[in-house]
């Protein structure tokens, strides 16, 4: 089924399926149709998010277990509401001592039943038949010394292992009764003859044998194209889908797959043989140039897409200024596209030696005479996540993308355009696609958005920071051509994994409409000689953005995290790995003192006022963002607690606890929206209310562009007799004067006003209102094909 509208909820140990079951009325009243769950199969303890699975196959203890989540899905149903839920099938949780097959593993080595489940290479140089570990703060001879390191019984586990705090790497079945072990040359007896190789953590990125997701080494990839890896990652999925308790499922990180194409197709098929027509979506981050694959059989992407759309439309076309500015702070002469390709190279080199050496040996093996620069200069100059090419009969080759970046190493061209079914080749090919994406996910999303910095607002998951400006018909062209291809993919301005909340994306806009203003603020802004001017920038942007009322203690806390954080992302000046905490001290002061400093107290005051002066055209953008996502053809998404104004910053910022107490009494309040928190509430009822009253219309109507005077975009949907035109300010410009000439009456579904055919003021229309969205029924065959929306003669 194709749900009408859906509420994104993160599910934790502070969150659990009771809390949610508590709220199924309000969402109800709200109006959405089903719930956007994050994953809620077993997770390491303490996860508050879910993507750290350790047993697919059981239901989270800590979000209320198996009993819980029927209970929970027993009130939605209850209030009309189903689920769709976020499945992580690319990886699982390593590490510790909670994960068995992983544990398995360890003691089992290449024939441990669970050397099926992950993706280790077993013949990596000085490795051979090994599982590399590098879990460990040190060397094991110095850990071993301190006593960090022992050989213990765990009667958890029932077995012997080595124990470093709380993980454990168990011994081989025949080393289970190990003779006394009293120094370190027994045990480093002992340790040679086990499955795995302690190491620091440090040496991860050189030595790994075993993919991981992204470059975090306790998150390992899974094989499941395996046929008995994947019946077992999606047993629990599928049978909760069979019985009803889920409508549809959303795929996380569909690009780390090996073969995504298949992956979907059998995903499909297995839910389809269960119940028809599920809705079924992959997270997929498409570049600006590419398609979503026609042979998946999926309703689309999760909306990072039309997030990029949505918010490219509501900035300035001129920013040239804005680029002056950013070049002159920071000193940094290079283009997004510049920063790109240093960032990749960067991480490939850096991140992703051991799974680059291990890709360039594959393709040895398959005949290839490609060499390490080779591989490298194509992933360098892709500008996507991945190709899809599998080597096999039915391989779509290596597509438009990838086929550009293949100039750059034809040597590597014919291996990528081979359909021969040869194992080695399909298993080069498969090591390179889950090479290239995780590089482009590293040096895009968490390098390059932390460097270029000419406005963080066009820096976000999905979005391409090259294209600043969206016109109205380039906007218009990119909604009929998803709307063709895939009219129920999600709409979405505000996930768990943005960068910014929407509302502060949507504040940040509006500096490329006041670029002289903004300008002057900053050039009159304090600055510190201990901290580097680029990261002062950064920081001035993200005060911008993230400012809601009267700065506290609180907000001074969030902004010192943001400010480690995007030191260490950006791996300039720090870096998660060796951390440069005494410069992240000065930095994090800076930033405090901004906020509550007495010394600063001026400039927070002319900060305040810079804001308090965009404000009126921020929610302009905020309010237009809204009810684009609820009118654009697709299946629009509220990221939890967005009903409200969102100025969070990049996660765990955006996850914070919401409250729901005061999102209720807004809703069920019997009055005038007070502030711009129950305006935004109201017109997300008032949209929401619409499309439960009219489902097959919002489903169904097709999409057609309309001319506008500049400042202004416009579009109508019909379907029967019924039709919708909307109309919103965009761009940040001002509203000049035009008279505007209305057909026919209808109902502006924002405001419930009645708008009456006729000529009128497009001032005086957007008077209250940023947008409007007439609904009209009962429309004639001679305005259904001429259509009754038009600018007078002043256009």
């Amino acid at each position: 089924m194709i749900p009408r509208a859906t509420y994104r909820l993160q599910f934790h140990k502070d969150f659990t399926f009771a809390d949610a079951a508590s709220l199924s009325d309000y969402f109800a009243a709200l109006g959405v149709s089903h719930i956007y769950a994050s994953p809620i199969l077993a997770a390491r303890a303490g996860s508050q998010h879910g993507y750290d699975v350790i047993d697919p196959e059981r239901i989270n203890p800590e979000l209320g277990g198996e009993d819980g989540f029927r209970a929970m899905a027993a009130a939605f149903q209850a209030n009309g509401l189903g689920i769709i839920l976020d499945i992580v099938p690319n990886h699982m949780a390593v590490g510790q001592a909670d994960n068995r097959r992983w544990l398995d593993l360890l003691a089992g080595g290449r024939d441990s039943p669970s050397a099926e489940w992950f993706d280790v290479d077993w013949e990596a140089p000085g490795l051979e038949n090994r599982i590399f570990a590098p879990f460990l703060d040190g060397e094991p001879h110095a850990l071993w010394e301190k006593g960090d390191l022992a050989l213990v019984w765990d009667e958890c586990l029932g077995q012997w292992a080595f124990a470093y705090y709380g993980h454990r790497f168990p011994l081989r079945t025949e080393d289970q009764k190990p003779q006394t072990v009293t120094g370190w040359a027994e045990a480093e007896s002992l340790l040679a003859r086990q499955h795995f190789v302690l190491a620091d953590w440090r040496e991860a990125d050189r030595r790994i044998n075993w993919r991981r997701f992204f470059d975090i080494t306790d998150l390992a990839g899974i094989r499941v194209e395996n046929p008995a890896v994947f019946d077992a990652v999606h047993a629990k999925t599928l049978a909760l889908y069979g019985e009803g308790l889920i409508d549809g499922v959303r795929v996380d990180h569909v690009d780390g797959l090996a073969d995504p194409t298949a992956y979907c197709r059998k995903l499909h098929q297995r839910l389809s043989a269960l119940r028809p027509n599920p809705y079924l979506v992959v997270e997929k981050i498409l570049a600006s140039h590419e398609r979503l694959p026609e042979a998946w059989p999926v309703q689309g992407t999760t909306g990072y897409d039309a997030m990029n759309l949505i918010s490219a439309l509501q900035h300035a076309d001129d920013q040239g200024a804005l680029e002056i500015l950013w070049r002159g702070i920071s000193g940094r002469a290079l283009s997004f596209d510049e920063e790109e390709i240093l960032a990749r190279r960067e991480i490939l080199d850096t991140k992703f030696v051991a799974q680059s050496d291990a890709a360039v040996r594959a393709f040895a093996r398959a005949g290839g005479n490609a060499t390490k620069d080779d591989l490298g200069n194509v992933i360098t100059a892709l500008r996507c996540y991945r190709g899809y090419a599998t080597g096999k009969p039915d391989t779509p080759g290596p597509g438009a993308c990838l086929s550009k970046a293949l100039d750059r190493a034809q040597a590597l061209r014919p291996l990528f355009e081979a359909d021969s079914d040869d194992p080695p080749l399909c298993e080069a090919l498969r090591r390179f696609h889950q090479l290239s994406a995780p590089v482009a996910a590293k040096a895009v999303e968490d390098t390059a958005f932390y460097r270029y910095g000419r406005l963080l607002s066009r820096n976000d998951v999905g979005f391409d920071p090259r294209r600043t400006f969206l016109s109205p018909a380039d906007f218009h062209a990119s909604v009929l051509t998803r709307a063709k291809a895939l009219p129920h993919a999600m709409l979405t301005t505000a996930t768990h994994d943005h960068k910014r909340g929407e509302d502060a994306r949507a504040r940040l806009a509006v500096l490329s409409a006041r670029p002289g203003a903004w300008t002057e603020l900053i050039r009159a802004a304090p600055s510190s000689s201990e901290v580097h001017p680029t990261d002062t920038y950064m920081l001035y942007q993200t005060l911008v953005g993230a400012w809601a009322g009267e700065p506290d203690a609180a907000f001074a806390g969030r902004i010192e995290s943001w400010c480690r954080k995007y030191l260490r992302e950006a791996k300039l000046r720090s870096c998660w790995q060796n951390p440069d905490t005494g410069y992240e001290d000065l930095f994090c002061r800076f930033g405090r003192s901004l906020i509550l400093g007495e010394k600063q107290a001026a400039f927070r005051t002319r900060l305040a006022t810079f804001i308090d002066a965009i404000t009126p055209l921020a929610e302009v953008n905020s309010l237009v963002q809204t009810v684009l996502r609820y009118t654009l053809p697709g299946v629009p998404d509220l990221y939890q607690g967005a009903e409200f104004m969102d100025f969070s910053m990049v996660d765990p910022d955006n996850r914070r606890p919401v409250d729901y107490r005061a999102r209720q009494k807004a809703l069920y309040a019997d009055r005038a929206p007070e502030n711009i928190d129950d305006l935004k509430q109201r017109v997300i009822a008032n949209l929401l209310h619409a499309r439960r009253d009219h489902p097959d219309f919002w489903r169904d109507a097709g999409y057609q562009p309309v001319p506008a005077p500049a400042g202004l975009m416009a579009f109508r949907r019909q379907y029967g007799a019924q039709s919708l035109y909307v109309i919103a300010r965009c761009n940040g410009a001002d509203l000049p004067d035009h008279q505007m000439g209305i057909a026919q009456s209808g109902t502006d579904l924002l405001s419930g006003d009645r708008i009456a055919a006729g000529e009128v003021s497009s001032l005086n229309l957007f008077a209250a209102w940023p947008a409007r969205a007439i609904f009209t029924d009962n429309v004639t065959a001679a305005t259904a094909s001429s259509g009754n929306f038009q600018f007078g003669p002043a256009f």
